[in-house]
């Protein structure tokens, strides 16, 4: 009986199995990066395992952002059970999809053969190849459940914005991240991503058609280009139950955005951009059309046609390029907290003017922006009366205050609805060296970031 629950195989089937592993397993890669995360305030480094695949001679690697994302440290070991390692070359969050490439290249490396998961059909058989809880070289069976599941939105982010899911109940479990979804031909046709907590066997893989043009750009450029106007979208069954209406609904619209300044509101239906119909009747039809605008040309003037009331408008938009999905952190060690770069989501969710600030992550019991109740979740607007542009703004002015001395700082502060002024106590006299900080306890309660 194979993993995956899946009965004892007829001959025919059993040798096709065969032939599919013995294809892919070549060039499976089993992954160990040291990742770097923030939690409770402070930066630190911890190992963790996943699964990957080799994809070209010249030893390229694909596998999941959450597998190698924010890595300093990449260890693939081969299915020979060589250790090479690998830098990143790039992730895409949205996606979930991280590039690799091997530092040294062993002799006569296989790669993959890529398949289309465009012709797969929800009842074929596939198999999932990686290192569930750091087994490397297994290999479940199952067949595809679904072709086109939509995952619903988490916390006013989404889980991924531009592509719906393979679902399968070949066994998916932690580990396997990265790893090859495959078909009976030995053609990779997914990578395996994520299982639904508390089910059993219940997996997604993204589909390998949409990992192609991400991997290719990442590989050309280092990271993925999306253009973006500032659409919240929703499927046109929360508007009307006819199923002849056409088109998506525009949900809402970020007032910081060039579709906002070109006239785009909420309550409009979306029927076309620059002149090709978009539809989306359901939550699975949202990923195309939201592909569709990433898709345009970034700074291009796009004519959007809406029809708002009983009058349909052509709104002509500047599209702009869409921020990364998370901004990169920074642990400021002598306050004791980290933050991070406002993303569109925070200042939407915030109802803020502009994308001026940063957002704390996560501050160290005991440390001085603990005391002075400074929180993850708390946006800082100012320091001493100064706007802060970005992080790095705010890093110049940490420095500086550190340098100087200064021994009374003032933050405005945004937490929820409500702003607020934060009193900063550095410790010492001015001139005078502040006192070590002692350490935070190993289980002292703070903010975190997410991690996947």
């Amino acid at each position: 009986m194979l993993a995956g629950g899946c009965a004892t195989l007829s001959g025919s089937v059993q040798s096709a199995v065969t032939r599919a592993k013995d294809k892919v397993a070549p060039a499976l890669v089993h992954i160990r990066p040291v990742k770097e995360i923030y939690a409770r305030g402070k930066r630190e480094e911890v190992p963790v395992v996943g699964s990957g695949f080799v994809i070209s001679t010249d030893g390229y690697v694909v596998t999941n952002e959450h597998v190698a994302g924010d890595s300093k440290f990449v260890r693939c070991v081969l299915f020979n059970k060589e250790e090479v390692d690998a830098e990143v070359v790039g992730t895409d969050p949205y996606t979930d999809i991280a590039v690799l490439k091997l530092k040294s290249l062993p002799k006569g490396i296989p790669a993959v053969k890529l398949g289309s998961s465009a012709r797969l059909k929800a009842g074929e058989s596939v198999l999932a190849l990686g290192s569930p809880h750091g087994l490397s070289r297994s290999v479940s069976m199952g067949i595809v459940s679904v072709t086109d599941r939509y995952l619903e939105d988490r916390d006013d982010e989404m889980r991924s914005p531009f592509n719906t899911w393979i679902q399968t109940d070949a066994a998916i479990n932690p580990g396997n991240s990265g790893g090859p979804l495959v078909n009976l031909r030995g053609e990779v046709i997914g990578i395996n991503s994520r299982m639904l907590a508390g089910a059993e066997n219940v997996g997604f893989a993204i589909p390998i058609d949409a990992a192609k043009e991400v991997v290719a750009q990442i590989r050309a450029h280092g990271r993925v280009e999306r253009s973006w106007i500032g659409e919240v979208l929703q499927p046109m069954r929360v508007k009307t139950d006819d199923p002849a209406s056409k088109g998506v609904v525009i949900a809402d619209v970020d007032p910081l955005s060039p579709g906002y300044d070109a006239g785009l509101r909420p309550g409009d239906v979306m029927l076309s951009i620059d002149g090709h119909p978009v539809n989306a009747r359901f939550e699975e039809d949202l990923p195309p059309v939201r592909k569709a605008i990433a898709d345009l040309p970034i700074g291009a003037e796009v004519t959007i046609r809406v029809l708002r009331g009983e009058e349909e408008l052509d709104v002509k938009v500047k599209t702009a390029e869409r921020s990364q999905l998370r901004g990169d952190q920074h642990e400021f060690t002598e306050w004791a907290f980290t933050a991070v770069d406002l993303t569109e989501n925070v200042v939407r969710k915030a109802q803020l003017p502009s994308k001026k600030g940063i957002l704390i992550t996560g501050s160290q019991v005991g440390g001085i922006a603990a005391n002075a109740r400074l929180q993850n979740g708390d946006i800082v607007l100012k320091v001493d009366g100064e706007e802060i542009e970005n992080l790095a703004a705010f890093e110049k002015i940490y420095r500086t205050l550190l340098a100087t001395r200064k021994r009374l700082i003032m933050l405005e502060v945004k937490r929820g609805a409500l702003s607020r002024f934060v009193l900063i106590k550095q410790d010492g006299e001015e001139g005078g060296a502040p006192p070590p900080m002692e350490p935070a306890p190993a289980d002292a309660v703070g903010g975190t970031d997410h991690v996947e």
